[in-house]
């Protein structure tokens, strides 16, 4: 008799996991106040509670200043023009992250570098960044994944004496401490969005950090319009473009700044409860915690399937059947840039790909990052962060699931399931015929 809900058994929990995103009277009076207000958008610049937000959120951070703008990718692009990229330069990346992480790095027609990531923390391998270095290296771009940080000790004693920028990519990374420093403040400048997903949210938006006034100077510029930054000091002229955020969303994030710190100790707590309820189970591996990291951002908690010990099995069957037990999970959830196809570069348009090369870089046929395909393709299971914010039991039926299913894990050798299915799309895919949960 069929154990598993994806071959006929009874799903181990029907029960809705925490809606997603939360939010109460303070979102509602805060939106409220601005309407009434009639001061709705960004402008004047830094306009009222984008200007209070960004001074709290980079306080928090343990950085000087902050911009509030209008999203993430937006963020890292604003962050480049900041430091002053070139056309031609080069910035280091890891291959396993979002695309908006690269994107920018193009569109401003520099050139990105992939670099592997850590087998045990899914983060950018600062072992592997010196021989990646050229002359024109101009930029180490680590993003902080999941719950861990990239080695900023090591990245920063790489980039400082060569007088490389980094710059820190934290859209996983609200509110999260390397050392005595919050994520965006080690580096030179912090990047954080605000997309409905992340641990804070105001359906878009984003929000970059720094203690560097001229490189905060020339990023004010540059999100408004090109418009003198507020100090001025260092008389900065450039071309911008409006990147500002509205006061409608800087007003909820306000709000949602406030529960921060309340919802990182529940998810926490849930979440070292479920890894610890599995630790030790054959066939599942778990991201390293290092020490150095004095406040985890919880956002997807992130484990191993090693399919290998399952008879190969597939994670894409593995996930099927977790969903199907009334468990949000995602496998696919990033891709090494390089391969994605949501990063159709075409060296055409892009020219710093062409100059004093032989011929146009293909960064599709130039990088095989080992580790980054082997965690898109085949072993990395994400759960999103909102299911976690609960009870305890809520973090035991999760582990239940993966037990259960790893216990009856037979039963889905050659299953074909629509569950199963969806999971092996790819992200370009999925939105046609998906509605995701958060």
């Amino acid at each position: 008799m069929a154990k598993l809900a994806i071959t006929g058994g009874k799903p181990l929990r029907r029960k809705p996991f925490p809606a997603w995103p939360v939010y109460s009277r303070r979102e509602s009076q805060a939106l409220q106040q601005v309407l009434r207000s009639r001061n709705w958008g960004g402008y004047p610049f830094p306009n009222a509670h984008a200007s209070a937000f960004a001074a709290k959120f980079a306080k928090a951070q343990g950085a000087k200043y902050g911009i509030a703008l209008a999203n993430g990718t937006v963020a890292i692009e604003v962050a480049l023009k900041a430091i002053g990229i070139q056309p031609g330069d080069e910035v280091i990346v890891p291959a396993y992250t979002w695309e908006g992480t690269v994107g920018p790095v193009l569109l401003l027609n520099a050139v990105p570098v992939f670099v592997d990531v850590d087998p045990e923390t899914y983060c950018l391998d600062a072992r592997l960044i010196e021989q990646a270095l050229t002359s024109k290296t101009r930029v180490i771009l680590p993003v902080h994944l999941a719950m861990n940080f990239a080695d900023l000790d090591e990245i920063l004693r790489i980039a400082r004496p060569r007088n490389i920028a980094v710059i820190e990519d934290c859209a996983h990374a609200h509110g999260g401490r390397w050392r005595h420093k919050g994520a965006g403040a080690s580096g030179d400048l912090g990047c954080f969005s605000f997309q409905s997903s992340k641990l804070m949210t105001s359906g878009e938006g984003g929000v970059v950090i720094t203690s560097n006034l001229e490189y905060h100077e020339r990023a004010q510029s540059y999100v408004n319009c090109g418009r003198a930054s507020a100090t001025d000091q260092f008389r900065q002229r450039l071309i911008g473009f409006n990147h500002r955020i509205t006061e409608f969303q800087a007003a909820i994030l306000e709000a949602q700044l406030r529960r921060l710190p309340k919802q990182a100790r529940v998810r926490q707590k849930n979440m070292q409860h479920f890894e610890k309820r599995l630790h030790g189970t054959p066939g599942l591996g778990f991201l390293k915690r290092d020490k150095r990291v004095k406040r985890i951002a919880a956002y997807q908690f992130v484990f191993k399937y090693l399919p290998e010990h399952f008879a190969g099995i597939s994670r894409a069957a593995f996930l099927g059947a977790l969903e199907m037990e009334g468990i949000p999970c995602d496998g696919l959830f990033y891709e090494p840039v390089y391969r994605s196809a949501l990063f159709p570069v075409d060296p055409a348009e892009y020219p710093a790909l062409s100059w004093s090369r032989h011929e146009p870089l293909d960064l599709k046929t130039r990088y095989h990052c080992i580790v980054s395909e082997r965690a898109a393709y085949e072993e990395a299971v994400w759960l999103p962060h909102h299911i976690f914010l609960g009870s305890r039991k809520d973090a035991d039926d999760i582990a239940d699931a993966v037990l259960k299913i790893c216990e009856n894990i037979g039963e889905l050798r050659g299953l074909q399931h629509p569950a199963i299915a969806r999971k092996e799309m790819s992200r370009a895919e999925r939105p046609r015929i998906e509605k995701r949960q958060w």
